[in-house]
């Protein structure tokens, strides 16, 4: 059979889009076996993470109880005053004190923010993405902070793309950028430690507008602890 100068293009754009294709499952592949393995990410059931934020010269401690794809719950002391953030299901409520605006009471959470919230319900986006519907896209190689990384385009179900940078050599998350509060932000992920086979980013950088920068540095980190999903539920007033 002659073979056209159409056809050649053609076959040659699909051994293209094939190596392409590929190249990002071998990424995937590689990413989820630096953390841990596909096993262990898919027994992670809950997770406890005990913090400390440092922002504008003050640390502030913080808890973030989750059950991986159904709750999550923050909770911060800054001066003195409780700051709660609650994700349960398709429903959140947050807790303000009145120096942040609120009134100290329950209420519920704003729609923008509660998207936010829930699309952190998932903390190994890249895990089994082809059966959660999600969409990968390398946009190439690049460089942060002078390291070689691949740029991936991830957009979930709902829609709303974010990108994550992936170290080529060690094959970890190193940054992530995607839009918070209305706003594009950047997130640095940093010194990565291991939890029962797992490994963790210890330090996670945040630029904040005028707060400057949020530096997060994870203290301790519980897999597969005991949680009373009566924390998930929004008290009366």
């Amino acid at each position: 059979m002659k073979t056209t100068p159409f056809l050649a293009s053609a076959l040659a754009l699909f051994a293209t889009v094939g190596a392409f294709a590929q190249s990002v499952d071998e990424i995937v592949d590689k990413h989820i076996a630096a953390l841990g393995g596909a096993d262990k990410l898919k027994g992670v059931k809950t997770l406890v993470m005990e913090q400390s934020i440092s922002v504008q010269g003050m640390d502030i401690p913080s808890k973030t109880t989750l059950v991986l794809g159904k709750a999550s719950r923050s909770e911060s002391t800054v001066m003195g005053n409780s700051m709660i953030q609650v994700v349960d299901g398709s429903s959140g409520w947050m807790v303000r004190p009145a120096m942040m605006g609120g009134t100290g009471d329950p209420e519920d959470m704003p729609a923008d923010q509660l998207k936010q919230q829930m699309g952190q319900l998932d903390v190994f986006p890249l895990l089994g993405y082809k059966e959660k519907g999600t969409q990968l896209e390398l946009v190439g190689k690049e460089k942060v902070d002078g390291k070689d990384v691949y740029h991936l385009k991830v957009t979930g179900k709902d829609g709303q793309p974010y990108d994550e940078y992936i170290d080529a050599t060690t094959y970890m998350v190193s940054k992530i950028k995607r839009s918070m509060n209305g706003q594009m932000g950047e997130i640095m992920l940093s010194d990565y430690k291991e939890t029962d086979g797992i490994k963790f980013p210890k330090t996670m950088e945040m630029e904040a507008g005028q707060m400057g920068t949020l530096t997060f540095t994870t203290e301790k980190v519980t897999v597969n602890g005991n949680v009373d999903e009566a924390i998930f539920k929004k008290p009366a007033k």
